[in-house]
């Protein structure tokens, strides 16, 4: 099934949407449609390009600026500065990216980091060691290199997944030839051990790769049955939603979207024109994916029933600016991080009950 947005650039999401029903879906019966409005709780100034939000267990917020390599801290609604990421290289959309705690984080104290290098994207770990009270970063350690970087198309996304291993979205960095190639690392999402290895079971063998096919991954979330998602740009065209499985070809570059090719997986939403979305961050509370938008300056909310999506709604509709990132805070919030706003901010909202 697959939801097309045609005419929803304009949606404010007054209202609910019912399920889109195709034949042979057995869930038909079900009950769906986009969860409420969400509201505006409060907001954190003073951030350059945020890019990822993680929280720790006391529930403090780290979120990694892109061109600065500064990782912030927020703390009782205080900003605060952790420290600056080595060896990043910021350039176009390159730069300190995605963050990951270890699932094992209260005994290795493990924050993960995808970044642009010199010569590449890598993902690295560092410690967060505790002293007299206060937060201190550890000494880098490099566990992945060589994914592809250029100007644009650095993927960036990284999370644990529901086994205990490291999900990498990467980008095909302008190689229209990697996607396609399951030895390449651009345009594909990874699987991989804590240390940086092929994990165990990938479908290629002892290879790093878990999915192909892919243009720009920039998000990565599970829904309560352990399924993947992820979101991701298209060129001018055909930005996507997709259920993610192993082995799985997602088309780019011979297609985008939902063509109903044989040998390439459809996405399960595509939004035909990329002014309305261009989908970075993704979160998955409950049977609700909430996808940022850049282009598009809003949030998407999709009811997901099993394998299927239903139609989007949108809200704050061009009123924050660029949306990068969408993550879950332990208190059940919802944080926004906002782009190119001069100053950058975080925005928080309550969810629906």
């Amino acid at each position: 099934m697959i939801v097309v947005l045609l005419f929803l650039s304009a949606c404010t999401g007054s209202g609910t949407s019912p399920p889109v029903v195709q034949p042979g879906d057995r869930t038909a019966t079900a009950t769906a449609g986009a969860a409420g409005e969400p509201k505006v709780a409060g907001r954190i100034d003073g951030l350059h390009l945020p890019w990822s939000t993680v929280y720790l267990p006391d529930g403090t917020a780290v979120i990694s600026e892109r061109d600065t390599a500064l990782l912030r801290t927020v703390s009782g609604g205080a900003l605060g500065t952790l420290g600056q990421v080595p060896g990043v290289v910021p350039g176009g959309e390159g730069g300190l990216l995605d963050l990951a705690l270890s699932p094992n984080f209260a005994a290795d104290r493990y924050l993960y980091a995808y970044f642009t290098a010199a010569t590449d994207n890598r993902i690295a770990r560092m410690r967060l060691e505790e002293r007299d009270g206060r937060l201190e970063l550890g000494a880098l350690e490099t566990v992945f290199t060589g994914i592809p970087k250029a100007g644009t198309h650095n993927g960036g996304r990284i999370r644990f997944g529901p086994d205990g291993f490291l999900y990498v979205g990467t980008g095909d960095s302008q190689r229209r030839e990697q996607p396609q190639d399951s030895r390449a690392l651009g345009g594909k999402i990874l699987r991989l051990t804590a240390d940086g290895r092929p994990a165990p079971g990938n479908p290629f063998g002892d290879n790093p790769v878990y999915s192909l096919g892919h243009r720009n991954v920039q998000g990565l979330a599970w829904d309560s049955a352990g399924r993947l998602w992820a979101s991701e740009f298209g060129p001018d065209v055909n930005d996507e939603l997709n259920l993610i499985v192993p082995g799985g070809n997602y088309g780019w570059p011979e297609v985008t979207g939902a063509p109903h090719r044989s040998g390439f997986l459809d996405a399960k939403v595509v939004w035909p024109s990329t002014a309305d979305s261009s989908p970075s961050g993704l979160e998955i509370v409950g049977s609700t994916a909430y996808l940022g938008a850049l282009r598009g300056q809003r949030l998407w909310v999709v009811p997901l029933r099993g394998e299927f999506a239903d139609e989007p709604v949108s809200y704050f509709t061009q009123k924050y600016g660029r949306v990068r990132n969408v993550s879950l805070a332990p208190d059940g919030r919802l944080w926004l991080l906002i782009n190119n706003q001069n100053p950058d901010f975080a925005l928080i909202l309550d969810l629906p009950g």
